[in-house]
């Protein structure tokens, strides 16, 4: 049977209810789901062995985003976030995106840079044309070094030799290796054969190897995503659809020409993929290092998505970004946790993986956009923030959702209201 993302009534359950709801929607294991219902998934041993001095484990909130239909498929997307309204957000306007088909979505190959810095040269565009000039050797001694990747249909497909004939350290030539890692993220394979290449590279063009590394900049491993709502579907009590979109466009365009606004519009976009990438183990500071990288490639940092009215006029929105996932390899196979994610994605491949992430990123930025241009993003933010502080007062069991409820009412969200709404619940 196909799976149904939209979970009936998810939010009102208890933490427990809708674990036993998640297990029977995405068949999850036995092992799976214990993992999920008890504190401590990740052992102190394997903790040990991920990183140095380690002295315990730090515990994250793990969720569940609902709704989201991507290219046909329902899919369940696992979120690790510690800011209330993300989760919220992004499963709501999944939910609006179900009326017209939900998200599709693209992607490119699984193409990764490394760069390899040669200095001490004299002539930058001479060392370009001697590496060029030997490619097929070059390409050839490092898919050498693995064997595997070539084996799985990967491996390095070219070169790009970039020069800088005028730098404080005289001309310099960068050599990129373009490699197909599958689905890994890529950092290990591209590093060794970067190193494996230096060598070669020193003897052609008579200078020295420095760096020899990958670029978080992956602008050739690209995914995409597209979603479209009518004027109907954005319609609520207190606005008509229209008039929602027209204030989406204005606050769009705003992040379009100001790097200030951009700056905060694209940490929303973030919000939505960062989740998801810790979720499943994977390196989120060598994404959000991509993304900004690529929001900036115009020479002016920009919005990573893009908001039009169609001609029936309707919202389209469109997201093009870096996103170097990987199902294979680091945290993604060593993280119990991270397993259990991937089986609720249920992915085969980190093309879809990355399709998924952008997918929900564009579902975060329309949401983030929808509040501002209607209520605010301070009424429904603050009205999830409401139990965080209810908790920080001391209030426990049903407490934290009375307390909170009343300071949502009042529209009154501060933590020494919380405080004297305790006091006030417990006296009586």
């Amino acid at each position: 049977m196909a799976l149904d993302s939209r979970l009936s009534d998810f939010r009102s359950l208890t933490p427990e209810q809708r674990l036993a709801l998640l297990t029977r929607a995405a068949a999850l294991s036995t092992d799976s789901a214990g993992r999920l219902s008890q504190p401590g998934a990740l052992p102190l041993a394997i903790a040990n062995g991920m990183i140095e001095n380690v002295v315990g484990t730090f515990e994250l909130p793990f969720a569940i985003a609902t709704n989201f239909t991507i290219n046909g498929r329902d899919v369940l997307v696992p979120m690790v976030v510690e800011e209330p309204s993300v989760v919220a957000a992004a499963s709501f306007m999944a939910k609006l995106a179900r009326v017209a088909g939900g998200f599709e979505t693209s992607s490119t190959e699984p193409l990764m840079r490394a760069q390899v810095q040669i200095v001490g040269i004299t002539d930058a565009e001479a060392a370009r044309q001697a590496l060029l000039a030997r490619k097929t050797e070059i390409v050839e001694l490092a898919n050498s070094r693995d064997k595997v990747l070539v084996g799985l249909g990967g491996g390095c497909r070219d070169i790009e030799v970039h020069v800088f004939p005028d730098t404080p350290r005289g001309p310099m030539a960068v050599m990129h290796l373009i490699v197909d890692v599958r689905d890994a993220m890529g950092a290990n394979t591209v590093n060794t054969m970067a190193e494996s290449v230096a060598p070669l590279a020193e003897k052609l063009t008579g200078g020295s190897v420095r760096l020899r590394i990958l670029s978080n900049l992956a602008d050739l491993r690209l995914a995409r995503a597209r979603v479209r709502y009518a004027p109907e579907t954005l319609t609520t009590s207190e606005f008509q659809g229209k008039d929602v979109i027209e204030g989406i466009l204005d606050a769009y365009t705003f992040a379009a020409v100001d790097p200030y606004r951009a700056a905060t519009h694209n940490k929303g976009i973030m919000n939505g993929i960062d989740p998801i990438v810790v979720a499943t183990g994977n390196d989120w500071r060598a994404v959000e290092a991509g993304a900004h990288a690529y929001a900036s490639r115009s020479g002016r940092y920009t919005s990573l998505t893009r908001w039009e009215k169609d001609e029936s006029g309707a919202l389209v929105g469109s997201i093009e970004m870096p996103m170097p996932l990987g199902l294979v390899g680091g945290a993604t196979k060593t993280h119990p946790l991270a397993r259990v994610a991937l089986e609720i994605l249920g992915v085969k491949t980190a093309r879809e993986l990355a399709e998924i992430t952008v997918a929900v990123g564009l579902a975060q930025n329309v949401g983030a956009l929808r509040a501002l241009a209607t209520e605010g993003i301070q009424r429904g933010h603050m009205a999830l923030h409401a139990r965080n502080l209810a908790l920080v007062a001391g209030a426990v069991g049903d407490e934290v959702d009375r307390i909170a409820r009343r300071m949502a009412e009042e529209r009154d969200v501060r933590a020494d209201r919380a405080v004297a709404l305790l006091k006030e619940l417990r006296h009586r």
